[in-house]
């Protein structure tokens, strides 16, 4: 008998990943797919890129070799009833476990089974993990309700901070790349008419898109702009609070970072970090990786309790 493979999967409003491996970590294929999640995209359509992820990550594997699956997703029942249909077309007839996203950025990050993971991209979300499972939670709550200091959040305030300049006179440098994104370079005739068009742009885009403006703000604050300097310390702040209520004074497990904003040397991560580590000077501050891989651990761990965390990188060989 052929040796059982896994499959994990991290599906998110943007692009979902496939990550096929056997138990030992040894990468036999990788999948790349659109937006996944059902809520953002509809049904079929996040059936659809999960579909052609896994289709490319199968490509030349017996998919009966697969025993165990695990998917990071934000969502619940209804996630679970779009995407039913997905496995059994391809011929996996194994258990698909569906967890949170921040359980696999979790375990992408650390063998630890306890800690707390915090995830700023275009949502944001902190939430503690004991046995490699989610507990309390803060934040998350979406782009209306919630996800203060995200990419959206950024964006949103940038906005907002740009049409303060032209109305109020509050300066920024914001004002003039968030005006050519929105409307262009185009000659309006009076201020009112300029602001008029920038709103008119903006609501008619899905208001999630307002996190493309993100990159703005870091790049403003690198530049030394006060507007974008003080959003900075506002998203550092609410990101630190939601940790904070996941997580104890005294607690000394690892904290994950996760989210385009965290992971890569942005303002707002040297902040954050700087204060993770302040606040909790015991803790190992590490970084999310790839949510696929950590979600293929977490089916390997399923099968064998043994199986090596994916931070030490395997050979890949022929399957």
């Amino acid at each position: 008998m052929s040796d059982p493979l896994v499959i994990g999967l991290d599906v998110g409003g943007t692009s979902s990943r496939v990550v096929v491996t056997d138990l030992a970590g040894t990468r036999l294929g990788t999948g790349l797919g659109g937006g996944g999640n059902p809520v953002a995209h509809g049904a079929e359509a996040a059936a659809a890129a999960v579909g052609a992820a896994l289709d490319e990550a199968l490509t030349g594997i017996d998919p009966g070799r697969i025993r165990a699956a695990v998917i990071g997703l934000a969502g619940g029942t209804q996630v679970r009833k779009a995407l039913d249909p997905v496995w059994p077309a391809r011929g996996i007839t194994c258990p698909v476990r569906l967890v949170g996203d921040a359980e696999v950025a979790f375990a992408s990050a650390t063998a630890e089974p306890d800690g707390t993971v915090l995830i700023a991209g275009t949502g944001a979300i902190a939430a503690q993990i004991t046995g490699r499972r989610l507990g309390l939670i803060s934040d998350g709550h979406g782009w209306l309700l919630g996800d203060r200091g995200s990419g959206f959040w950024l964006g949103l305030h940038a906005v907002r901070a740009a049409l303060a300049d032209l109305e109020e006179g509050i300066e920024t440098s914001l004002t003039i790349p968030i005006r050519d994104k929105l409307v262009g370079q185009s000659v309006f005739a009076t201020r009112r008419a300029l602001v008029s068009a920038m709103i008119a742009a903006a609501h008619a885009e899905p208001p999630v898109t307002l996190s493309r403006f993100a990159p703005l703000v870091l790049d403003a604050a690198v530049a030394g702009d006060p507007v974008a300097k003080n959003l900075i310390t506002e998203a550092a702040g609410f990101l630190l609070r939601s940790t904070a209520a996941v997580r104890g004074p005294r607690e000394t497990g690892p904290i994950a970072l996760a989210g385009s904003l965290l992971t890569v040397a942005t303002p707002l991560a040297h902040r954050v970090r700087a204060e993770l580590g302040a606040r909790w000077p015991a803790a190992e501050l590490v970084s999310a990786t790839d949510g696929a891989a950590g979600a293929a651990w977490l089916a390997a761990l399923s099968l064998d309790p043994s199986a090596p965390h994916p931070s030490t990188p395997p050979s890949r060989p022929t399957p």
